[in-house]
């Protein structure tokens, strides 16, 4: 009993961080999955619409400003896409590259002009903020909420995918780029549609990730989107069910390593986890082997 006691908070703490990372790393899985591309930027969009998040709760009431953050968050997504990924659709993949570190360091340098960069206190939100007991385990009850409404997300994602007409868009694009394309399949719609979906998820996420740690600053999206990356790859970047499986292992490890007093080498463990898993099973746990054509 003692034992339950001790690591039940640590777990429960772990399956709700694990969901936030969960709703980062789809971002990163349906982007590669289609364009073959690791959007760098997208930790700096979750990033930034935690600072607004900050700044609109200033001037509208707080549900008001969560809907506008995902609104500008999403509009963000779409320009980032239309701005520094579409004119260089058929350039080297290593130019799109650069042009995502670029577009990165681009919002971490204008989010720390906007703000001195100061680190800013997140705003409380009143329900979900709340403590509450489960188990003998006090903790907010955001930490509930995170894991069933990360689930809910994923399961509208993965019947969008299956069957919508924009999600059979999406396959098709994903399993052949070119010949999507001779086919009619309206490319650029489909990929805003992807930047658009993996930004309305970084926002959700950043509202759930900012309530439990309420210290933003220009970099704050850093780790966790290193993180959620991580999550992706373990999981078989591509693959939105192993992002998600990838993203709740990393955080229940995480906060049991925490648990344990081993706080210093918590983002060492994932880290590690990446090398380990790009040694014995490349594509991930869910990934597909891919074949050359030759």
């Amino acid at each position: 009993m003692d034992f339950f006691a001790k690591w039940f908070p640590y777990f429960l703490s772990g399956v709700s961080v694990g969901g936030q990372y969960a709703l980062i790393a789809i971002g990163y899985t349906m982007v590669y999955g289609i364009l073959r591309l690791i959007n760098f930027a997208h930790g700096d969009i979750f990033m930034a619409a935690g600072i607004m998040m900050i700044y609109l709760t200033g001037v509208f009431p707080v549900w008001l400003s969560i809907v506008f953050v995902i609104l500008l968050t999403v509009l963000l997504g779409f320009a980032v896409e239309r701005v520094a990924y579409k004119p260089l659709r058929q350039a080297p993949r290593m130019s799109v590259m650069i042009s995502a570190i670029g577009v990165s360091y681009l919002i971490q340098n204008t989010v720390a002009y906007l703000t001195g960069g100061l680190t800013k206190q997140y705003v409380e939100i009143g329900w979900i903020s709340d403590v509450v007991t489960v188990m003998g385990a006090s903790t907010k009850r955001v930490t509930l909420i995170t894991p069933i409404l990360t689930l809910v997300l994923v399961v509208l994602l993965v019947f969008l995918i299956n069957h919508t007409k924009i999600g059979m868009g999406m396959r098709a694009v994903s399993k052949d780029f070119e010949t999507s394309l001779l086919m009619g399949i309206k490319i650029n719609r489909i990929i805003s549609a992807t930047f658009i979906i993996g930004s309305f998820l970084a926002a959700v996420g950043s509202v759930l990730y900012f309530t439990n740690y309420t210290g933003v600053t220009y970099t704050s999206g850093a780790m966790p989107g290193l993180k959620a990356f991580v999550a992706a790859v373990f999981g078989g970047i591509g693959s939105v069910p192993g992002a998600v499986v990838g993203a709740f292992i990393i955080g229940i490890c995480e906060t049991l390593l925490k648990g344990m007093g081993l706080t210093a080498f918590s983002d060492a463990f994932t880290f590690a986890l990446l090398i380990v898993i790009l040694v014995v099973k490349p594509t991930g746990l869910f990934g597909e082997k891919l074949t050359e054509k030759v």
